[in-house]
């Protein structure tokens, strides 16, 4: 089964390469960009035909490694 796993920067956590990427897009005349905030993806594969394991399994792997818990959120979908 594949699971997918959005990481985000917590709300009130600085995102340099976010507003980096912002400040370049309004330097390429996208001028209506008011904020960037980015994050990682990850598409992860397991041995698991029952969906509530597969889930359960996906995200102990975000609290033990693919997400920092203390500046970053992680949403399964």
């Amino acid at each position: 089964m594949k699971i997918k796993v959005i990481v985000t920067l917590k709300s009130g956590v600085l995102d340099p390469q976010g507003k980096a990427i912002q400040q370049t897009l309004n330097g390429m005349n996208f001028s209506d960009v008011k904020d960037v905030r980015q994050g990682k993806y990850f598409d992860i594969e397991v041995n698991e035909i029952d969906e509530t394991k597969a889930k359960s399994k996906v995200d102990d792997m975000c609290k033990k490694l693919l997400a920092n818990l203390v500046i970053e959120d992680y949403k399964i979908l």
